[in-house]
């Protein structure tokens, strides 16, 4: 396992989390060992809005006992109780009644990460907040029983929204290629400002937790895919986990069978996590930047291209901390030797021989 350090929070989460959506249907025995293979395999972050309340007993027994060695992202607005299926809402009372259930059916006296659930417009914003839900999750935290506060949302308008509040410390967001590229469902916002929205988070230190990373299963069927051509489970992680803010990737997971294929991207070859098939459908506003897909390696000189141009792009948004980061790189953009390597093989068109000049000249 890999992890990944909340600068907010301080929390070391596993690039791969744990989406619980389906847990439910493998059945309690199944259900159970999943969960126990899953922190066995260094998997320490559980997102807990799940389609059926049954998953929640599953984690009571399985998680009890090492409840520390867990993090949970629980959600204030996902309704649950005996015998129900999720459902959606803002009445305080009816939320107060579902968290406490939650909390009694996963046998914790604390919640991680406590969420503003599923916001997409300002008026759902303006009633969360007037409806008083916003006031008891920040009562709870303030009894300590949530530790952080986090917004689940597909819109980079209604993020941006709750981020200028300074309310927040992680962002659930819906990231891959088809949505950033105004491809389906929940493809909100163009390329340039979801981009703009992740290194935001990178820069202000709000993590992201990434849910919908295969589009809904679209992405991994060429007759849905917006490419023609189905990407790999491995593909779609890979991407999420290579733009800014990003701290961990939730697939859905049903069963052991799902969980050891998943846990296969380890294992998987650099080729295989190549994602760069994306840049035939790039649209106009995305041409020429780079995504940091790292696909014009090797580089003769030994540049990192994309971890350069990340650094960039996250000093240039604010991150004070990018151009230190950028420093303790062993080879930087004054050693490019021109040689139009990259430039040949970037799928983007970025050309990033001009670039590496201009952040030269940028950091000094």
């Amino acid at each position: 396992m890999e992890y990944r350090i909340h600068r907010r929070t301080g929390d070391k989460i596993s690039v791969l989390g744990f989406g619980t959506s389906s847990i439910a249907s493998a059945g309690e025995k199944e259900g159970i060992a999943t969960l126990e293979m899953a922190l066995q395999n260094g998997i320490d972050y559980f997102d807990l809005a799940t389609a059926e309340s049954a998953s929640f007993p599953l984690f009571g027994t399985a998680f009890a006992g090492v409840r520390n060695q867990v993090y949970y992202q629980v959600h204030f607005g996902a309704n649950y109780g005996p015998g129900k299926s999720y459902s959606w809402t803002t009445d305080p009372e009816t939320i107060r009644r579902s968290v406490g259930w939650q909390l009694e059916q996963l046998r914790t006296d604390y919640i991680d990460y406590g969420f503003i659930h599923c916001l997409d417009e300002a008026g759902d914003w303006q009633r969360y907040q007037a409806d008083g839900v916003l006031a008891y999750l920040e009562e709870q935290k303030s009894k300590g029983i949530v530790r952080h506060l986090g917004l689940s949302t597909h819109s980079p308008v209604l993020a941006n929204m709750v981020l200028d509040t300074g309310l927040i410390d992680t962002l659930m967001f819906s990231i891959n290629a088809s949505y950033d590229y105004q491809h389906g469902d929940y493809a909100n916002g163009s390329a340039a400002e979801r981009m703009a929205l992740y290194r935001r988070c990178e820069a202000d230190g709000v993590g992201i937790s990434v849910m919908k990373a295969f589009a809904g299963s679209q992405l991994l069927d060429a007759k849905t895919s917006p490419f023609g051509k189905a990407l790999t489970e491995y593909q779609c992680i890979q991407y999420a986990l290579d733009k800014p803010g990003v701290l961990t990737v939730l697939p859905g997971v049903r069963d052991r069978a799902d969980l050891v294929r998943v846990l296969g991207f380890f294992q998987a070859a650099p080729e295989e996590k190549d994602y760069s098939i994306i840049s035939t459908l790039t649209p106009k506003d995305a041409e020429g930047a780079c995504v940091y897909c790292n696909h014009c390696q090797p580089c003769p000189a030994g540049l990192d291209v994309g971890m350069i141009n990340k650094y960039y792009d996250l000093s240039k948004a604010g991150d004070a901390l990018a151009a230190d980061h950028y420093r303790t790189l062993s080879v930087k953009a004054d050693q490019c030797i021109g040689c139009g390597h990259c430039d040949r093989r970037c799928p983007f068109h970025v050309a990033q021989s001009a670039r590496m000049r201009e952040i030269q000249a940028y950091f000094g």
